[in-house]
């Protein structure tokens, strides 16, 4: 049974596993300079919205909610992606962030990072617009005072880049528990977090099916001769051994 248990958790991050280690034990946080800089700008915004001289300027720059107009919305979502709740821990965020973010960072590198953190937040942004100007007796409006709320911070993108980096490097069952979670939550606790966290989702799972689909029509297969990187590899290949 250990040895299927080993197995079973081979394959499904075993290619993840070979991926992230190389360059974490070689170069440790210089592998992930994005990451390190985003935890210690989430951190530098969180004490400064804490303090009376700081939390006026980070709403100005970095909190959007539905009820602002459009184009300083847009332009505040970059940065709001940095900005944590106040009501929750900010240790969770810099722990999700530094994790996750680190991750995708080897393994899509970090302008791919920002990009799909940047959609999926995007995402759960224009989805609270829409779900207001839909109303509460839809299924997927919202509440109009849903509007005054700020947005997610970094959740929405920690949860997009989980279940990219997952489906990307095989991990399916992880993709599907995260996506699972999610879904469990919005249906526990109706608010507007979840429903963002959602939205995020649902942009992940659009660009894995296009991402799909242009393999699949799209001829695309590794060059002649070269191993499928999910194929099942030999000595020195970096993957633990299996323990019986």
């Amino acid at each position: 049974m250990r040895e299927a248990l080993a197995r079973r958790v081979r394959a499904e991050w075993g290619l993840l596993y070979v991926t992230v280690r190389e360059p974490l034990v070689g170069r440790r946080l210089r592998a992930v300079p994005m990451t390190a800089g985003a935890v210690c700008l989430t951190a530098l915004l969180q004490f400064a919205q804490n303090q009376p001289w700081g939390y006026r300027f980070v709403q100005d720059v970095g909190a959007v909610r539905a009820q602002d107009p459009l184009g300083p919305a847009l332009l505040r979502t970059p940065l709001s992606l940095f900005v944590p709740a106040l009501d929750l821990p900010v240790w969770g965020a810099l722990v999700q962030i530094l994790c996750v973010f680190g991750i995708a960072e080897i393994c899509l590198g970090w302008w791919r990072t920002l990009a799909l953190a940047y959609v999926t937040t995007l995402a759960g942004t224009l989805y609270a617009r829409a779900g207001i100007a839909l109303g509460p007796h839809t299924a997927f409006g919202l509440a109009g005072s849903d509007a005054r709320v700020v947005d997610t911070g970094p959740s929405a993108a920690v949860v997009g880049l989980a279940v990219f980096v997952a489906w990307r490097y095989g991990a399916y069952v992880t993709a599907g528990a995260v996506s699972a979670a999610i879904v469990t939550e919005v249906l526990l606790k109706e608010n507007l977090a979840g429903r963002e966290h959602l939205a995020a989702l649902t942009a992940v799972g659009a660009l894995c099916l296009a991402g799909a689909v242009r393999r699949r029509y799209g001829g695309h297969r590794p060059p002649h001769g070269q191993r499928s990187p999910l194929a099942p590899t030999g000595r020195g290949s970096g993957l633990p051994p299996i323990q019986s």
